[in-house]
């Protein structure tokens, strides 16, 4: 449990409420703040795989909470930043990229029971490229709209962000899709 990967699981879940306060805060200079510790997160991410792989210390929770804590972090993030103004600088599209979010976040939702069910069932899922693609372009979305409301001045961040948000989306569908034709393999 005490493990340095484990350990920095546990800090990216508990940064999501200090992400939350940071993003109901419609300061600048908050969003700047948020956008290093949105860093800081990612790299978190990536170190606790590598040294848990490097060092022989994955674990069950490991695997467990790895996943969790990315869900809780993208959806938190994901929700701040769409209802907020800063994230949507055009108000004729705000509801478009609602239904994009939300795309993003039903997906997640049904493939995390999709693989409880499926490992129910002895069943593994690998992730496929294409997922690990989508999953880059939902976090670059994510940082570029969090930096855009650093810089309100500097639209072509917030239309990265949402071009990149808008991929993402395509991607949950296509990847969503993929997932859920092996998971009906199993069902009865």
């Amino acid at each position: 449990m005490l493990s340095l990967p484990n350990l920095l699981t546990l800090s990216r879940i508990l940064a999501v409420p200090i992400l939350v306060f940071l993003l109901w805060r419609p300061s600048p200079v908050d969003y700047a703040v948020t956008f290093v510790l949105y860093c800081v997160v990612g790299i978190t991410d990536y170190l606790d795989g590598y040294l848990a792989r490097a060092q022989g210390l994955t674990s069950r929770l490991g695997q467990f909470l790895d996943p969790i804590a990315d869900k809780i972090m993208v959806a938190a993030v994901l929700i701040m930043l769409i209802s907020s103004r800063k994230a949507n600088p055009v108000p004729e599209i705000a509801s478009l990229n609602i239904i994009a979010a939300l795309v993003i976040l039903l997906r997640e939702i049904i493939v995390s029971g999709l693989r409880e069910y499926l490992a129910g069932l002895q069943v593994s899922v690998p992730v496929s490229a294409l997922a690990k693609w989508k999953t880059t372009a939902q976090l670059v979305a994510l940082g570029a709209l969090i930096l855009g409301g650093a810089f309100p001045g500097q639209h072509w961040i917030h239309l990265v962000g949402l071009a990149s948000l808008w991929a993402a989306a395509v991607l949950t569908l296509v990847t969503g899709w993929d997932y859920l034709r092996v998971g009906l393999k199993h069902m009865d």
